[in-house]
């Protein structure tokens, strides 16, 4: 099941608005077949993995990050009615899907055809691979990665607006690899027309990667376009650059709750601005906190939050859950999870 969630990896940011799911078959101790959800949504791991294991997933055990769909759509066939004609002798399902069309289903065909089906393995693990697609059937709308880069006293710039760089290369390079991971990332009027962000990724083999790009904004931008520099800036360019000729260009959006109308976007990294940041938290839409802190100490400068709409220092408390921790660098990263009932 733990690889089945590596090879789900692959697909995050990538498949909405179907779920990143993986996919292992095993027999006799050797994998015979593996997949994961392809770019659009189809085919469906369990399709890819099937088809590499052909006439050998006979008696196999087959890993399944997820329920296996039930429904038969223009785009594919039913994984449910796969999994049966395939005959596999288990099937090890990490969790349920909340699908309507498929909610408990996909179990039950798998069991009527003598399957034997186990659930629940790496459950936790599971949810949080697919989290944009669990929280668009929750909470209707995408899951929410905030990114702040501070430093030790929580600055996000000096006084004077500088912030080149506060986080060194390897920092740098994991929020990318952070970008390649969502469909869309979301940065503040101010940040837009003062830096001209990029937003793209510039990680060897992931070029390609770069999600749509959304400003938050009430108003008409000034400049619809990041200005001219030089093309292809290296990762350690302050400015990330003007963007290829046939990138997409950005988009707007008037407000934190607006994200729900996102077409096609469960996972949503959100970069840049204080203003931003803050306005995310304090509608509560931020579901997993990236905080890169750097060995520094910048005394006056500018914080990385305004108000958040906290009433008192209680209500503060029992919101966030340290989910990883790792030293990046000289930089330290702190993953935090919102903590909901």
């Amino acid at each position: 099941m733990a690889a089945a969630l590596a090879l789900a990896g692959r697909g995050r940011g990538r498949t909405a608005p179907n779920p990143n799911v993986g996919c292992v078959i095993v027999k006799g101790g050797h994998v015979i077949g593996r997949g994961w959800t392809q770019p659009g949504g189809r085919p469906h791991a369990e399709a890819m993995a099937l088809a590499e294991a052909g006439d050998a997933a006979a008696g196999s055990t087959l890993y399944a990050t997820l329920e296996p769909c039930a429904h038969v759509s223009p785009r594919g066939p039913a994984c449910a009615d796969l999994i049966v004609a395939a005959k596999p002798s288990r099937a090890v399902i990490a969790i349920g899907d909340p699908d309507p069309r498929t909610a408990g289903e996909g179990f039950a065909r798998l069991r009527a055809a003598g399957i034997v089906v186990e659930e629940g393995l790496l459950a936790a693990e599971a949810r949080r691979s697919m989290a944009g697609f669990l929280t668009r059937r929750s909470l209707g709308r995408p899951f929410v990665t905030l990114k702040l880069a501070t430093s030790l006293d929580g600055a996000i710039a000096m006084a004077s607006g500088e912030s080149r760089w506060i986080t060194g290369p390897e920092a740098r390079a994991h929020a990318h690899l952070e970008r390649s991971r969502h469909d869309a990332i979301l940065v503040g009027r101010g940040t837009w027309e003062a830096d001209a962000p990029r937003l793209d990724v510039r990680l060897p083999g992931l070029k390609e990667r770069s999600p749509e790009r959304f400003v938050l904004t009430s108003s008409p931008l000034r400049r619809q376009g990041p200005m001219s520099l030089p093309a292809d800036p290296p990762l350690e360019d302050g400015r990330d650059g003007p963007l290829p000729s046939q990138a997409r260009r950005v988009k707007i959006i008037d407000s934190p709750q607006a994200i729900a109308a996102l077409p096609n976007v469960d996972h949503l990294f959100v970069e840049g601005g204080a203003q931003t940041a803050s306005a995310f938290l304090a509608a509560d839409l931020v579901d997993r906190l990236l905080l890169y802190r750097a060995p520094i100490l910048i005394g006056a400068g500018k914080p990385a939050l305004h108000d958040i709409g906290l009433a008192q220092l209680p209500d503060a408390h029992r919101r966030w859950a340290l989910a990883d921790a790792r030293t990046l660098g000289s930089d330290r990263l702190e993953v935090y999870e919102r903590q909901r009932s």
